[in-house]
């Protein structure tokens, strides 16, 4: 962008508040905490209703998707963008998803790009997006005559392995590790996103009777390894590739995997927990997080711990104890079950307060920095009495996302007020631009009635507002009447990175300073 260019908010508010960086956060209402939601795409689980539904409607729909997580005061939303070798956005590598317009290959009406329009929603809502792809899964079944010419399995056939009902990526080969790291970049590149999201599908589950047949690969590639430890090694070979190539792209973009719940069961291992699961990452999808956060070639791992929590054979609680003991050298965050609510055969998610205590257990933990939640139409007008529990308890109120590990640094620019004007109606702050920062988000706060300001104090907490490079300037609105002589309004930058600035006390009177020129701007 021009180096001149700077910035235009307009945000008409009512409410302003302030936030105390020397204060200490209050485990009951954390002022940093993860809470998303996964959106999946794939056979149209939550989001569109279905691929043949016109844009209008598939945009209200995931609307009221960000509308309703907002209003619970979630702020991340994990959004699948490829499912089975296809896109949710214009690629070169992969065809348009039948998920979204009903059939692969065919692009949405208007040149429409969904995943540009979503990011922009995502953050005018103070979300953070992270995009989900699935890497290895190719198709959901074994009909070929619904993939697009342009798919992979037609392209490049020897890429793959028939198993279960459905084509998979060779994860040994290298020209298929090229080709999805080069998937990856192209989103990183190309869009405004927060994070790039893989889950627990790797090498695919296994299926009693039948062999994931790479034996070719194996005896091409082997090197001598055991099979199993040989199926690790490309799988870590994969995930350490792409972290290094997202960074190098934009070092602002985080990492994250989602992995299966359980990494070995003790009775295999006496590292692994005290759960008696029929599959695990380590043995069974040749996935090893503890690999990953060793090397830190994620910045988050969100294992789903998608049990109750006196579950027999693989406890919640448990499970939550021995990721907490076993991490490092990343954020940990939770997944957590919501799509078992009513619908499953462990009575204990007929309770309401289920999902509630699990976030409670949680906290309790220092090193376990929030939940993720499976999957989205979980509370779409479904669920009340859970939601409204979160609603009144622990989510009460807002909270800001973590700072990409490793990533912490002071925010230089803070909002300056280079000029204030009041009217019968309304009172306009014009702020200087930042120059030395790359700015996400302007927060709102306001202490009332003479409160002190103080950060564990998160209903202080007004809005998250997307910093938008368009205009000269940047403008706050207040209305009028609902300035207080008696409350307290304050603003403060959030940086890509998530670091947040100090805050800036705001005056009710008029005033003016000189503005700070943008002709500096080299770091824009």
């Amino acid at each position: 962008m021009n180096r001149n260019n700077s910035i235009l908010l307009l945000i008409s508010i009512f409410l302003l508040s302030f936030w105390n960086a020397g204060a200490q956060e209050n485990s009951a209402n954390p002022k940093n905490e993860f809470r998303a939601v996964w959106i999946a795409t794939v056979v149209n689980i939550d989001w569109p209703k279905a691929g043949t539904d016109p844009i209008e409607k598939q945009k209200a729909d995931f609307i009221e998707i960000l509308d309703t997580y907002k209003k619970l005061n979630y702020n991340a939303v994990i959004v699948q963008i490829r499912s089975v070798g296809d896109a949710f956005y214009p690629s070169k590598l992969a065809p348009w998803s039948k998920y979204l317009t009903g059939k692969e290959g065919k692009a949405p009406a208007d040149n429409f790009d969904p995943l540009e329009w979503m990011i922009t929603e995502t953050h005018n809502r103070g979300f953070e997006f992270h995009a989900w792809l699935n890497p290895y899964r190719a198709t959901m079944n074994l009909n070929t005559e619904v993939l697009s010419p342009t798919h992979d399995f037609f392209k490049h056939p020897e890429w793959m392995i028939k198993y279960g009902g459905k084509y998979y990526y060779n994860p040994a080969l290298p020209d298929v590790q090229t080709h999805l790291i080069a998937v990856v970049d192209e989103v990183v590149k190309n869009y405004d996103i927060d994070a790039i999201h893989f889950d627990d599908y790797f090498y695919p589950y296994k299926i009693a009777g039948e062999e994931f047949d790479d034996s070719a690969s194996f005896k091409k590639f082997g090197a001598g390894m055991s099979l199993a430890d040989w199926r690790r090694y490309n799988v870590n070979n994969f995930v350490k590739y792409c972290s290094y190539s997202i960074k190098s792209i934009k070092p602002w973009v985080q990492f994250g995997i989602s992995p299966f719940g359980v990494w070995r069961n003790k009775s295999v291992d006496p590292k692994g927990s005290d759960t008696q699961s029929g599959q695990t990452n380590y043995d069974d999808l040749f996935a090893d997080p503890m690999a990953w956060m060793e090397h830190s070639w994620v910045d988050y791992i969100l294992p789903q711990l998608y049990w109750s929590m006196d579950h027999r054979t693989a406890s919640y609680t448990k499970l939550l104890k021995w990721w907490a003991e076993n991490s490092k050298n990343t954020a940990v965050y939770i997944g957590n079950g919501s799509y078992k609510i009513n619908t499953d055969s462990d009575k204990r998610w007929n309770v309401p307060s289920e999902i509630p205590n699990q976030i409670d257990v949680t906290r309790s933990y220092k090193n376990i920095n929030g939940n993720a939640f499976f999957s989205a139409k979980s509370f779409i007008n479904r669920n009340k009495s859970v939601t409204d529990l979160l609603m009144n308890n622990q989510y009460k109120y807002p909270a800001l996302p973590y700072v990409v590990p490793n990533s912490r640094h002071i925010v230089i620019d803070n909002p300056t007020v280079c000029n204030s004007i009041s009217d019968n109606n309304c009172s306009t702050y014009t702020l200087n631009y930042p120059l030395n920062s790359k700015i996400r988000y302007v927060m709102v706060y306001e202490a009332k009635n003479g409160a002190k300001l103080d950060i564990s104090d998160t209903s202080q907490i007004v809005d998250k507002i997307a910093f938008k490079e368009k205009k000269d300037s940047i403008s706050i609105v207040i209305k009028k009447n609902k300035l207080d002589k008696n409350n307290t309004y304050a603003l403060s930058f959030i940086d890509f990175y998530g670091n947040e600035s100090k805050a800036t006390q705001l005056s009710t009177t008029s005033e003016k300073k000189p503005t700070q020129s943008a002709s500096n701007n080299g770091s824009r």
